[in-house]
């Protein structure tokens, strides 16, 4: 079947397509996009800039994406927006192109659901599996690691890290680090320890599970501070990937971790 555009829809010459994409109308597409196969692109969608999309992603009516960043120092340069395969991005989310003075792209992985209203600023890096639940906001430069969960209405100031398979509950501000596998809530955000529930549907193992609560234990329950927590952990805990990522994460914070 071949793209099918709709005769009310605006495409621009030079934007390019894969097979069995379908535009629907009032939407706009502008000359430097990329749509992998299958794209479904609903009405009233906005795309510009230098935006590639992976295959059988679908984008809902409203959504804006690879607009200029909301960044005054941005000064119109070939910035880029690059989204993976089978996302759902959803009605009114707005996706920013990156700007030169950071990584000059933001990205987001594959099989990630952005539910209405979430908004992805200039710069970040979003990983595969992500969820962004409604009005959930990225500052610019953030960086999600995969599996992560972000609330409903929760803000993530810019700069700032969310680890792998966490879970930022909804209504949450973040203003520095969500550690990995964390459970985390709050304005400002704290941590309730590991991401349980969340552990579980991904299927690690018993033994992995434990090891990971122990580790949150020594950081959050232990009367420790963070460098003693890390050495206990360290000597304590060895040969599991999932807790030396815990500990690169905390070690690597340039903004400290939520604890």
């Amino acid at each position: 079947m071949a793209t099918r555009i709709h005769e009310q829809a605006f495409v621009a010459p030079g934007a390019e397509f894969g097979v069995d994409c379908v535009i629907g109308p009032f939407t706009m597409i502008g000359e430097n996009v990329t749509l992998g196969d299958r794209v479904q692109v609903d009405s009233h969608v906005v795309i510009d800039g230098n935006t590639e999309i992976g295959s059988d992603t679908h984008i809902f009516p409203f959504a804006s994406i690879g607009l200029p960043p909301q960044d005054l120092k941005y000064k119109g340069e070939a910035t880029l927006v690059r989204i993976g395969e089978r996302n759902l991005i959803h009605e009114y989310v707005t996706i920013h192109r990156g700007t030169a003075d950071g990584n000059g792209i933001t990205s987001i992985g594959s099989d990630c659901l952005l539910m209405v209203q979430a908004h992805v600023a200039h710069d970040c890096v979003v990983g595969n599996n992500v969820i962004m639940a409604n009005g959930a906001t990225l500052g610019g430069h953030v960086e999600v690691g995969d599996f992560a969960n972000i609330g409903g209405l929760c803000g993530i100031h810019q700069f700032c890290r969310v680890g792998t398979g966490s879970f930022v509950g909804g209504s949450s501000i973040a203003v520095k680090d969500a550690m990995p596998f964390s459970l985390v809530q709050g304005n400002h955000a704290k941590c309730y320890g590991l991401n349980r529930v969340g552990v579980r549907r991904r299927g690690f193992p018993r033994e992995t599970i434990a090891h990971l609560g122990h580790a949150f234990h020594l950081l959050l329950a232990a009367k420790l501070n963070t460098s003693q927590a890390l050495e206990r952990i360290r000597a304590e805990i060895k040969g599991v990937p999932e807790v030396d990522l815990l500990v690169e994460f905390i070690e690597t914070a340039k903004r400290g971790v939520v604890k």
